[in-house]
């Protein structure tokens, strides 16, 4: 394309020059348009990844970076950075002549998409023969160096022994014990970059998110999440976790994908104020957003009400209690023998319809 010319005038240039990094349109060619030590770049405007705008992305020396998923590209070549050059968006020439700036959308270089070994949470979803596995959610905040009792801990641990106990794979996450950062809000910058598997998770190794994710979509077929009840809703740590899960409801909302087949989901609620109901529904609501199916009586809670403020009864009640015990491990059976039914016909959808869920097409 080098020997061919068709020569467009951007604007005047030291105009241009005056934002180092921005977007504009040219015959309806999204273009970036860079400068630095005096110099224009002129690369396209879509990311290699996902499609990003460069445009509105920051400079980081030579190098454009995307303001979605961190992706970087020579702002003047359009080759990627140092270790990734087999990456490369198309680069235009550009000169100024009169003081106004010119490109030539016929001179642009060859995108070029180099392999990447996807994202072990991107790989198929289906379930692996074997017995029913369920996975326990632990939201309870503590320092783990001086640990105290947590009611929904405790009846949680009940929970999986019954699993247990019933034939099937039970693991424990503790969120508390988990390093994973908080939602930064990519699908606040358009809907494409909240990607599944999260944004984040592609682009941090050490973010331990991924366990969740692996757990939800990937290997339970049952999950249970307790919470204990903090100024009348669940735990922050919950609320951290559900900001994540975004991604997962988000594959649906956009890709027409469930990534929740077949799996149910149940509660365990401990507060020692009233306020079961709300936390409940908040949890029912969002994660029926994912695609689970409840039980019957899908939560298990106890509280004490607001003029208890006798934290060692309350704690005392709880861990005693052989009828919240027993709840447990009702809510476990439920959800398993939900669980073993709906594999056993396996109709939940892979898409849905949006008409009844989010009626709207982006």
């Amino acid at each position: 394309m080098a020997d061919r010319e068709d020569w467009i005038d951007l604007g005047v240039a030291d105009e241009l020059s005056g934002i180092p990094l921005q977007r504009v349109t040219a015959r309806s060619r999204e273009l970036a348009i860079s400068f630095r030590d005096g110099t224009f770049g002129v690369v396209s405007n879509a990311c290699n990844h996902v499609g990003g705008p460069l445009g509105e992305g920051r400079l980081d020396g030579d190098y454009i970076v995307c303001p979605w998923h961190n992706w970087k590209f020579h702002r003047c070549s359009g080759v990627g950075e140092p270790g990734y050059e087999q990456d490369r968006v198309p680069a235009y020439p550009v000169k100024v002549e009169n003081h106004r700036l010119f490109v030539n959308l016929a001179g642009a270089t060859e995108r070029r998409k180099s392999p990447h070994e996807p994202h072990p949470l991107s790989r198929k979803v289906e379930r692996a023969p074997g017995p029913l596995r369920l996975i326990g959610i632990a939201t309870t905040a503590m320092d783990p160096a001086n640990p105290r009792f947590s009611g929904s801990d405790h009846l949680l641990n009940h929970a999986l022994d019954a699993a247990r106990e019933l034939g099937a794979e039970a693991k424990l996450i503790r969120l508390n014990s988990l390093a994973f950062r908080s939602c930064e809000g990519y699908y606040s910058k358009a809907a494409r970059a909240c990607t599944w598997p999260c944004s984040i998770t592609q682009m941090d190794a050490s973010d331990q998110m991924d366990q969740i994710y692996e757990a939800l979509v990937h290997w339970a077929d049952a999950v249970i999440v307790s919470s204990p009840i903090r100024w009348g809703a669940a735990s922050s740590l919950y609320f951290k976790m559900a900001e994540r899960l975004n991604c997962v409801q988000n594959a649906v909302t956009i890709h027409n994908r469930v990534l929740i087949r077949n799996k149910v989901a149940g509660f365990i609620i401990v507060g020692g104020q009233d306020n079961i109901q709300a936390v409940a529904g908040q949890m029912l609501g969002f994660f029926a957003e994912l695609g689970f199916i409840f039980p019957q009586f899908p939560y298990v809670a106890h509280s004490r009400g607001w003029s208890h403020e006798d934290m060692e009864n309350n704690v005392a009640i709880v861990r005693d209690s052989r009828d919240l015990a027993e709840g447990a491990a009702k809510l476990t059976k439920r959800c398993l023998d939900l669980a073993t039914a709906l594999i056993a016909r396996d109709v939940a959808p892979a898409s849905i319809e949006r008409g009844g869920r989010k009626a709207h097409p982006i």
